[in-house]
């Protein structure tokens, strides 16, 4: 029997049944889920009453502390991200707690005595960037800043950097100053980070009897080797880099000429022969012996080749008895003698030391009083030595002719002198800064080299810090600082040049040789100035020039303009804290000096050798470096740090040396019989 045959249905019909036919599918699925569901609800109803009370009070808990803990996570992790673009970012970071990085920036390890490391640095957050190539400007910065370079900067963790130096590892890194990538071998590193690891770091080493005294070592053993590392490492970037020239340029790993007389070399002899660094000094003086000539056709400032070369060949020669420095000296003091040919015989500012000829700048007939007054030590202490009086009669002369001049306000000097008249130029303006500080400074010295027999002199020192006192000492009014102002045409100035640092030194100088006790008084409180012109800044380190503050509020006692910001690595302060410490023994000048050196290390030493001036002393993120060492950083500064932190008294003691206005110690002459 066949099957009878299924009618055919149209394509709609289709569609309608085929939805009927999953709609009672999923009715279906839906009711057998609700089904099982309430089964299921059921079953855990049923089960959670068969609980004790106890058991159900045990869930609950669980599940609340499971909740609040889960809140308190997500509120952790859902905190807004901070751009590190922005300053107030950093700083914000830094304020809440973030662990600051050591930034290692070494990226071509020094290998040697030199190699300082587990240093901090200032604050940085931790973060890592990926590499750039791009061009940063820096105008302010050497050529060798604005170059393209592939830069990675990588900041590790405190406690990553700590593992690292256990383990000997030793990463390469590179640091950012705003404005320019700078290799690490080419930027600042940090300070060392206790005192305590230089001594371990550097033991003493042992001194050759009759060199120095034992005692110079005692006491302070760490700050000493810490400021013969710093020598050490200046000298390294100068032999490296700059060999035979003037003035380093640590950054650019180059060098600068001022006169082409290997100033740095020279000025630095004594100083190595003070700390017993007989291995660079034995590499100078063969310099010295075969290269130094001053037969060059060359034009020299007067006064500064007479206080660093003359001055450091003298010095070097009394320390060493070496006949040699002494035939330099000569030979360079008679090339500098036609400075004084001139109408009024004041001495010209510039010399040329091959044809023999002088002359005035290029713009004026005018010399400083601070160049024409502050050359004496040296030319009379060369005239004594080679039984010439030629030298000591035309340097005396000058002092003569400055003592009885019209134009004098109370003791104190105009700035300028007319080679051509021998007259006071500019008058009306009065200051103990630049172009006529170390005047003041030679009134004392001179009467001390020769004897204290002459009169004229201390006359005239007397006269000039009554002066002084009368017209140019004033008190801040937040704390009461005493500060040595500017006189301009009977208007007060409350401006400071860090060079007027060296008057405290020097009044402590002439109190200690029985001259008027206020004066030990007035020492001590510009000390405490000088020292607040360095904790006052950012980085510690002092800017050139201060104004003070002299209205009665909350706010600081120093203003520092923009244009006077910068650090030359300059000395007065730390040659005044010698002077002080020598008088009183008082170990907070030592402390304050320490603290001086730290903030050299932090914000101007180069790591590949040298240190370098900086132009900011307000921003520790960026100290903006000038790529120069100044040769006076080794003649001076480094001298006076380890004068200061040496226990042994009698190491150029005060009663027999006079040191000149660029740290070289003279020998003061026998007083003659009565």
């Amino acid at each position: 029997m066949s099957r009878p045959k299924r009618r055919e249905q149209s394509a709609p019909q289709r569609v309608r049944i085929k939805d009927k036919t999953s709609r009672n599918k999923k009715k279906t699925k839906t009711a057998a889920i609700s089904k099982r569901h309430k089964t299921s609800t059921t079953c855990a109803t049923t089960k959670w009453k068969q609980l004790s009370r106890l058991q159900r009070s045990l869930i609950l808990f669980v599940l609340a502390l499971t909740l609040v803990l889960g809140l308190l996570s997500y509120s952790h992790i859902s905190k807004p991200r901070i751009d590190l673009s922005k300053k107030d970012d950093w700083l914000e970071m830094n304020d809440v707690g973030l662990k600051p990085a050591f930034p290692d920036v070494k990226i071509n390890p020094v290998v040697g005595p030199d190699s300082v490391t587990g240093m901090k640095g200032p604050k940085i957050p931790i973060f890592q960037r990926p590499p750039t190539n791009k061009k940063f400007p820096n105008k302010r910065g050497p050529p060798s800043l604005h170059k393209n370079e592939n830069i990675s900067i990588v900041v590790g963790r405190q406690e990553q950097v700590q593992d690292e130096e256990e383990n000997g590892e030793k990463q390469k890194k590179l640091v950012s100053w705003r404005g320019a990538m700078i290799e690490a071998d080419q930027v600042t590193e940090p300070p060392l980070s206790a005192n305590e690891k230089v001594a371990a770091a550097h033991p003493a080493p042992e001194i050759p009897a009759g060199t120095i005294p034992a005692t110079a070592l005692s006491g302070d053993v760490d700050r000493l080797e810490a400021v013969r590392d710093a020598f050490r490492h200046a000298w390294k970037g100068y032999k490296d880099y700059a060999w035979g020239h003037d003035e380093l340029k640590p950054i650019s790993k180059s060098f600068s000429e001022w006169f082409g007389l290997g100033l740095t070399l020279i000025d630095s002899l004594d100083t190595m022969w003070i700390m017993d660094l007989k291995e660079e000094f034995a590499e100078a003086k063969q310099w010295i012996e075969k290269e130094l000539s001053f037969n060059q056709n060359v034009d020299v400032n007067l006064f500064e080749t007479t206080i660093r070369i003359l001055g450091g060949l003298l010095s070097t020669y009394h320390l060493t008895g070496d006949q040699l420095f002494l035939n330099k000296a000569k030979d360079l003091g008679s090339r500098l003698m036609p400075a004084f040919k001139t109408p009024s015989k004041i001495p010209f500012s510039d010399v040329n030391i091959g044809k023999g000829t002088a002359h005035p700048p290029r713009w004026t007939s005018d010399s400083s009083m601070a160049e024409v007054t502050s050359i004496q030590l040296e030319f009379r202490e060369l005239s004594r030595l080679t039984q010439d009086p030629q030298y000591k009669e035309a340097v005396d002369e000058v002092m003569k002719q400055v003592h009885k001049l019209p134009g004098k306000h109370d003791g104190l000097i105009p700035m300028f002198i007319n080679t051509n008249s021998g007259q006071f130029s500019h008058r009306g303006i009065y200051t103990l800064g630049a172009r006529a500080d170390s005047y003041y400074e030679y009134l004392l010295k001179q009467w001390l080299q020769g004897g204290k027999t002459e009169d004229e002199l201390l006359e005239d020192y007397i006269e000039a810090i009554n002066g002084v006192k009368k017209h140019l000492v004033r008190q801040t009014g937040p704390r009461k600082l005493t500060f040595v102002g500017e006189l301009s045409h009977n208007r007060f100035s409350p401006k400071m040049d860090h060079l007027v640092c060296f008057l405290p030194g020097t009044l402590a100088l002439g109190a200690h040789n029985d001259l008027p006790g206020d004066h030990m008084d007035l020492a001590a409180q510009l000390m405490e100035t000088c020292h607040h012109m360095y904790t006052q800044m950012e980085t510690g380190l002092s800017p050139e020039i201060a104004h003070f503050n002299m209205h009665a509020t909350d706010s600081k006692d120093i203003i520092v303009k923009p244009a006077d910001r910068h650090n030359l690595l300059r000395p007065e302060t730390v040659e005044s804290l010698f002077y002080m410490y020598r008088f009183t023994k008082d170990p907070k000048y030592r402390d304050w000096g320490w603290q001086i050196l730290k903030s050299f290390n932090k914000y101007t030493k180069v790591s590949d050798g040298g240190y370098t001036s900086i132009n900011n002393v307000r921003d520790p993120e960026n100290p903006e470096p000038r790529d120069k060492m100044e040769s006076f950083f080794l003649g001076e500064t480094l001298k006076y740090f380890y004068l200061l932190f040496s226990d042994d008294m009698e190491l150029l003691s005060l009663d027999k040396y006079i040191f000149n206005t660029e740290a070289h110690p003279l020998p003061i002459w026998p007083s003659p019989p009565k």
